[in-house]
């Protein structure tokens, strides 16, 4: 269109060559226009991926918190499920009810930490 309109060509009158620069002008226009919706349409994609990692960043963090919450009695039952026989614990009459209340205890210490936190 650019060409056509201001190059004097044989074929192209010159009255002609004035609705060219016309319809150039509005090409130029339109693409202007496209140029910045795609931006436009850019930053809209960037905030809409910048909101999904932001929620899968949360709920990762839940994931953590209770999986490190699960971990006190998991470890501590891997240890009682060793079966030794040296532990001063086996052969007293509390030694079931206070591992329980420790386990209790320690999860229910860092479920309140992690609350703090934000992390629940």
């Amino acid at each position: 269109m650019q060409l056509l309109s201001e190059r004097p060509m044989r074929l192209v009158d010159p009255d002609i060559q004035k609705y060219f620069r016309d319809v150039a002008d509005h090409l130029a226009r339109v693409q202007e226009q496209v140029v910045g919706f795609d931006e436009l349409l850019n930053s809209i994609l960037q905030a809409n991926l910048a909101q999904a990692t932001v929620a899968q960043n949360e709920d990762m963090r839940k994931i953590t918190s209770w999986a490190a919450i699960v971990a006190v009695p998991t470890a501590v039952c891997g240890v009682y499920g060793m079966n030794f026989d040296h532990m001063p614990e086996l052969h007293w009459k509390y030694g079931y009810p206070m591992v329980l209340t420790g386990i209790v205890v320690v999860c229910l210490t860092i479920h309140r930490t992690l609350k703090r936190n934000g992390w629940l």
